[in-house]
């Protein structure tokens, strides 16, 4: 645990280095727009340690070697998560190339039906995303071609995007190859499974209610042909093996998961599970990623660790289809491993120089009961995804902010890693500014504030967080056994 300093600063000024950091993501995002995470807020998480750091060792008296150890320490803290991040992202574009998501996907959407299109569109964005890790990815490939559809159906603009931002942003909270996923359970000190396994309590809820609402709303449109469906089916299969054997990667993945397999053991399995699978089912493609026009062993060895490590992209005939089967494999993950390593310096000096425990205090006095704990959570996650703009860091800001305020009230951590997502993962695209919430509108063409009420997950995710807190339903305290 850090050591406080004697000469803790007061709240106001213990925001100033977050007032620097909003400031500068504001201009930042800006300029960049969803570019930023390339660098430019990466700066800014440094430039913003650098104030609070000034402030500690002028005001607080604190040594550097002191907040330099905060700050090694919290690196340290997520060392596995970094891992895990290098190993999923070869996972992905294993899973891709193998044919695994394109068969998944191809499955998928045969069952798409005029009465029900939004509640299958939900259910079809939360399987991608489930097996990617990635909302932004779904949307800007698969989201694409159903807003298509539902235009063509008669759907507004927003029930559609409502539909495929819940059943993304589904995904991208319960996926262990979510990055979201993966930091929250980090930040916070608890097993990435165990993580997921809790989110269900107050996940399946929401996806349910959220499922039953477009369900309704969906039946009374009587809808055309599914034209874009016939012609999304017709060039996976031409491009891709499909063929229920390759459902066997998934499916022994989720017997891992259910064995409480630990996460890297896990993933690796399933990274060389489906790369076996590479070279039974789709050499072709292996050859393609090669280059050269090559074939034989060496080719297909060369292709495979280029779908592992680097970008890859095959030749579809489609422009949409063409980005849903490219992948950037470990390299793609590069970037926000480093912002991940920006943002623990941050909290790191946040903590060693009083500054995290002068704001959690502002915030204590609202806890006196276990509803208000977990409350005051969830605004304070959606309070950091409006002011900072960015998920990944409200993230982390979140998780800091509270660990240590479960910890001493008694209560396990995966309670506060699951309102943190809960919170945080499924509202930023609620928010223009965010990142997440610029880059789907920009992506779907659709105004945040147009898709926004329809985003019923989304919406429903927080308030059900706060709702099981009052019913106390499978909180226990930390010395309680499951």
């Amino acid at each position: 645990m850090i050591k406080q300093p004697e000469r803790l600063p007061s709240p106001l000024l213990s925001l100033v280095p977050i007032a620097v950091l909003v400031g500068l993501l504001f201009v930042t995002i800006r300029t960049f727009g969803s570019d930023a995470l390339s660098g430019g807020s990466q700066v800014v998480l440094l430039t913003a340690t650098a104030v609070c750091c000034l402030i500690a060792m002028l005001w607080s008296r604190v040594d550097w070697k002191t907040i330099e150890a905060a700050m090694t320490s919290n690196i340290a803290s997520v060392g596995p998560a970094l891992i895990i991040l290098l190993i999923i992202g070869a996972l992905s574009g294993a899973w891709m190339i193998s044919g695994v998501v394109p068969t998944l996907i191809y499955y998928g959407i045969q069952v798409i039906h005029p009465s029900f299109f939004l509640a299958s569109t939900c259910i079809i964005c939360a399987v991608v995303s489930v097996m990617t890790g990635s909302s932004w990815t779904t949307i800007a490939t698969i989201g694409i071609a159903l807003l298509g559809i539902g235009e063509a159906q008669g759907f507004s603009e927003g029930w559609t995007a409502g539909a495929i931002i819940s059943g993304a942003y589904f995904g991208d909270k319960m996926s262990p190859l979510s990055d979201t996923t993966i930091l929250a359970s980090s930040v916070t000190d608890t097993p990435l499974f165990r993580h997921i396994r809790y989110m269900l309590v107050t996940t399946v809820p929401s996806i349910a209610i959220t499922l039953v609402i477009f369900a309704v709303a969906g039946f009374s449109h009587q809808a055309a042909g599914s034209e874009h469906i016939a012609v999304f089916s017709a060039l996976l299969k031409e491009k891709f093996v499909i063929t229920p054997w390759l459902l066997a990667v998934p499916l022994i993945t989720g017997a891992l998961i259910a064995r409480k397999v630990p996460s890297i053991i896990t993933l690796f399995i399933s990274t060389g599970l489906a790369a076996v699978c590479a070279y039974v089912f789709q050499p072709g493609l292996l050859y393609e990623i090669a280059g050269d026009g090559a074939t034989g062993a060496a080719a297909a060895f060369k292709g495979a660790m280029m779908m592992l490590f680097g970008n890859t992209s095959v030749e579809t005939g489609d422009a949409g289809l063409n980005a849903l089967v490219s992948t950037r494999g470990m390299a793609g993950m590069l970037n926000t491993i480093w912002l991940i390593i920006c943002a623990m310096c941050f909290g790191g000096a946040m903590a060693a120089s009083g500054m995290l425990s002068s704001i959690t205090s502002f915030f204590v006095r609202f806890m006196k009961k276990r509803v208000g704990m977990v409350a005051s959570t969830v605004l304070s996650g959606i309070f950091l995804n409006i002011v900072t703009a960015d998920q990944y860091i409200s993230v982390i800001l979140t998780g800091n902010m509270f660990r240590e305020v479960y910890k001493r009230q008694g209560y396990e951590s995966r309670l506060l890693s699951r309102t943190v997502e809960d919170a945080v993962t499924v509202t930023s695209p609620l928010i223009p500014w965010n990142t997440c919430g610029m880059t789907q509108a920009t992506i779907l063409g659709v105004a945040t504030f147009t898709y926004l009420p329809y985003c019923f997950f989304n919406l429903l995710s927080p308030l059900m967080s706060v709702v099981v807190a009052a019913t106390g339903y499978k909180i226990r305290k930390a010395h309680e056994e499951d």
